[in-house]
């Protein structure tokens, strides 16, 4: 690869001389580059049909790279400061459970903070992994969770020694970072390897003055969505290695559940964004800092709604803030998140990432525009006018602290049966209960069913919260250990 550079995209390149070559196709996919489904390929478009391929020698395999995909997998890694990188065609969650699988198998504990994406959680039921969660401070004012303070981490890897690893959310949904590099160091000195969910990071890497990144604070494993903030097509991600680890053995794990069918229009646009951030990424995220710093100024000048920044940083479980992320209190104007997301869609023709109780989230990224960020600030001062009212008898609490009865994966197997929600209290889960998005379980298999947490899921369902996890849909039963 020492011909190459951050200028090349081998994936990209490699598509575009087999496009040239105008093959016979006698393989899969069997639209055979998109003549056999016309309306299909009408809609996606010709150029996106041909690349639409199987893996073959001129493209390599991303179940076992030796050209092409190596290549740009090099590359990534130069770009992101690591030992290695692989492509993930699973999206976040796939990289987030073969980190998980990699560190722990059955009956390995893994301190980690209950806020985690379902995915962590999922990733114990299918090792067996026994979690300690470190319950994180919430601010009582935002109703939110925060990061892991470091006394926390060091009081449960004292009473943990034989833990694995630590997994560390960096940054949360809302944007909060925990000090890093202090966790790592902690867990080094312990035997412990350090897994980051950096779904929500990718600019960290390539900007300039965000928080510290997983492989700059000498973290083990990192996961990062660079569909989301890196501009790539949704489902694409990249795992992140650092030197300690076993990338052969790490691929086999890897391979365990990722598909042998990987998609090469998720693969080309991995390949192109990393080029793009490689080469732009500083102007590129200066941009939408600056836009969303002018959106935060401009929604606080309203009244009533609070978007929050640095000024939240208490150099522990707030340890730093990523300023890109516009999250903004809303209960003061009498509407929940969640409402204020359903009237920026219904009203407004603004669709935004989530709204939960009291918060919503306004993702800014690489393709947003001055104008879009006026026309949001707009509505939402409209917002306000129409529809605001006094905040009074609104739950403010966005995370409840669980008790945890059972391991995940004891709970998510063992003989169920069903009760009615009003009914649970008392009853120990055997399934997910979560608002999506931000997919932060409410509970979890293996967690106490409280007559708290059945209020709050009464509560969410009521705002309009969208719902999933349990196998009744509309959540008017759950499923309880017998």
């Amino acid at each position: 690869m020492s011909e190459l550079s951050q200028v090349n995209a081998p994936i990209y390149e490699a598509l575009r001389k087999f496009r040239r070559m105008r093959v016979v196709p006698f393989d899969v996919p069997g639209h055979k580059r998109g003549r056999g489904n016309m309306e299909l390929t009408e809609f996606l478009g010709e150029d996106c049909m041909n690349v639409d391929v199987n893996s073959m020698k001129p493209l390599d395999n991303l179940c076992h790279p030796v050209s092409v995909i190596r290549d740009a997998e090099d590359l990534a890694a130069e770009a992101f400061g690591a030992a290695n990188v692989f492509f993930m065609v699973g999206g976040t969650t796939s990289a987030v459970q073969s980190m998980i699988m990699y560190a722990c198998k059955e009956g390995d504990k893994i301190i980690m903070p209950r806020n985690v994406h379902r995915s962590a959680i999922n990733a114990l039921i299918l090792t067996g992994a026994v979690p300690v969660y470190v319950n994180p401070d919430v601010n009582h004012q935002l109703g939110i969770a925060l990061g892991m303070s470091v006394s926390q981490i060091e009081k449960a890897i004292e009473e943990n020694p034989d833990a694995k690893a630590i997994m560390v959310n960096n940054p949360t949904y809302y944007g909060i970072c925990s000090d890093l590099r202090r966790i790592t160091e902690l867990a080094h000195a312990h035997g412990m390897l350090v897994l980051v969910d950096e779904a929500h990071g990718t600019h960290f890497y390539f900007g300039e003055n965000f928080p510290v990144t997983a492989m700059a604070a000498g973290a083990d494993l990192a996961s990062v969505s660079m569909h989301k903030s890196g501009g790539s097509l949704t489902q694409s991600s990249f795992l992140l290695m650092g030197k300690a680890i076993n990338s052969d053995y790490m691929r086999q794990v890897v391979n365990l559940t990722q598909t042998t069918s990987a998609s090469y229009l998720l693969l080309s646009s991995l390949d192109i964004s990393r080029k793009r951030l490689a080469l732009s990424g500083p102007e590129i995220f200066a941009q939408t800092v600056e836009m969303a710093e002018y959106a935060r100024e401009e929604i606080n000048s309203i009244g009533g709604y609070y978007a929050y920044s640095r000024e939240l940083i208490n150099g522990d479980s707030i340890f730093d803030f990523d300023v890109s992320k516009l999250s903004i209190y809303t209960l003061p104007i009498g509407l929940a998140g969640i409402e204020v997301y359903d009237l920026l869609r219904d009203e407004y023709d603004i669709q935004i990432e989530f709204g939960d109780i009291g918060n919503v989230l306004a993702y800014i990224s690489v393709g947003d525009r001055k104008r879009d960020i006026e026309r949001l600030i707009s509505a939402l001062a409209e917002i306000k006018r129409r529809f605001g009212k006094e905040g009074t008898g609104m739950l403010t609490q966005e995370y409840i602290n669980p008790v945890v009865a059972e391991t995940p994966r004891k709970a998510f197997y063992a003989k169920k049966r069903s009760l009615p929600l009003e009914e649970a209290a008392g009853n120990v889960c055997s399934e997910f209960v979560m608002c999506y998005p931000p997919g932060i379980p409410i509970l979890a298999p293996g967690e106490l069913i409280t007559p708290e947490i059945i209020e709050y899921i009464k509560y969410a369902k009521e705002k309009g919260c969208q719902m999933t996890g349990t196998e009744d849909i509309n959540i008017e039963r759950l499923n309880v250990l017998e």
